[in-house]
């Protein structure tokens, strides 16, 4: 994929005037609250636990509970994954077969909120969706009226369902270190993992990454700071003389999958700023995977069934009352292919965005996959003005279902990527 390149959606759903304003100027900025999809049965080797965290990522959320509990990283399961800049509510387990409840939790961002056996790890995915509550900053309370209509017209309509910029790492890159690991380019992932060549990067990992590029394997071990875990992981085995492959295959196995998805997660959203720009982001064409809601059954929508007027204006209805949507791809070795008009739309918005996805079908690391409806269902709405000792303030809150973005739907209101305090 070219550099120039952006991997988030491009465009915009609304042709409202976008506000000005910024999120996450402190953690409490931005609640998120996970909504359970199963419920804990009191019973089994899994102690389920709710748990808060503030201003902490998930990785570290998952290590300090793996050190508390003393089990391994391994042992503890997640339905998702939330923001670092938020404090976040959700449910976790630990796998502790035989073994009592752990003790109470003293740590300055992470508490358990409450615990409960049960006889299953929570997958990924197990969630039936998140709800948010947003305080918007640097802009004029006067606009609620505008706010207040365009999530209307979200609630109505859906609200593209695009990657945020979270699903591709701080560095914005963890598309490109997909794509090279599912094409088994174990040299080119380091140069951009830890070279000064690539993506750009932090100024405090400037000495670690002109390092690297001289061959100073020691002093840039030495120069990575303690959270650059997947680098120190990296230049650590090459220390030791080991192959390129073994030093990415060293690294966290969340971390590789991580970077696998934000390939996917790049092909979706090029997809969805096609259907965008062309105005098909809630209406069907020709050969279309359509997915039935809530669920991820899949029907194919034929150019015979939109010829139809009587079958046309059923499958709009559909739409309207969000029974179901269009699709885009998630490309993996099992991922559904389109055909006619869509199968086209799809090849020529991967191609204008220099996206080579076979190797996510074919290679030996290659993601089930899966398609991904192109739209999400903006729940409950609300916005309101407001005031606290930091200033004023908009605040809007809405439900998303499992795997919704909410700087998606921000995104929508701001007029893209909404800024966070440190990036202004």
């Amino acid at each position: 994929m070219s550099s120039g390149v952006t991997p988030l959606p491009a465009g915009r759903l609304l042709d409202t005037p976008p506000i000005s304003g910024v999120i996450k100027e402190r953690p409490e900025d931005f609640l998120v609250d996970e909504v359970p999809l199963i419920e804990p049965s009191g019973e089994g080797e899994h102690l389920h636990m709710g748990v808060q965290k503030s201003g902490m990522t998930h990785d570290d959320m998952v290590d300090a509970l793996a050190r508390h509990c003393g089990v391994p990283a391994a042992a503890i399961g997640h339905a998702g994954m939330k923001d670092r800049i938020a404090i976040t509510r959700q449910t976790v387990s630990v796998h502790l077969p035989g073994l009592p409840d752990p003790p109470q939790l003293q740590h300055p961002q992470l508490q358990i909120l409450w615990t409960r056996r049960h006889q299953a790890k929570l997958r990924p995915g197990q969630l039936a969706g998140n709800r948010f509550s947003i305080r918007i900053r640097r802009t004029d309370p006067l606009v609620v009226p505008r706010v207040a209509q365009a999530l209307r017209v979200l609630a109505a309509r859906g609200a593209p369902n695009g990657f945020g910029p979270q699903r591709f790492g701080h560095r914005g890159n963890g598309h490109r270190l997909g794509l090279a690991l599912v094409r088994e380019d174990w040299e080119g992932l380091l140069a951009e993992l830890l070279g000064s060549k690539g993506s750009a990067f932090p100024e405090r990992q400037r000495e670690a990454r002109e390092r690297f590029d001289a061959g100073d394997l020691h002093g840039s071990l030495q120069a990575w700071g303690r959270g650059d875990q997947a680098e120190r992981t990296a230049v650590r085995v090459l220390q030791q003389g080991r192959s390129a492959r073994r030093a990415v295959m060293a690294i966290r196995e969340t971390t590789r999958r991580f970077w696998i998805n934000a390939a996917q997660s790049a092909a979706f959203n090029a997809v969805l700023s096609h259907r965008l720009a062309a105005q098909q982001f809630d209406r069907f064409v020709a050969g279309d995977l359509a997915n039935l809601h809530p669920g991820r059954t899949l029907f194919r929508v034929t150019a015979a069934m939109l010829a139809d007027r009587a079958e046309a204006g059923a499958l709009q209805d559909r739409l309207r009352s969000f029974d179901c949507s269009p699709t885009g791809p998630m490309p993996g070795s099992d991922c559904m292919s389109a055909e006619d008009v869509c199968d086209e739309i799809e090849r020529q918005a991967l191609s204008a965005a220099g996206l080579d996805v076979e190797p996510l079908r074919q290679s030996p690391f290659a993601p089930s996959g899966e398609r991904r409806s192109l739209r999400m269902r903006v729940s409950d709405p609300q916005v309101e003005a407001g005031v606290d000792e930091h200033g004023a303030f908009i605040r809007v809150a809405f439900d998303l279902p499992r795997g919704g973005y909410a700087t998606s739907v921000l995104a929508e209101l701001l007029g893209g990527h909404p800024a966070s305090a440190d990036e202004v």
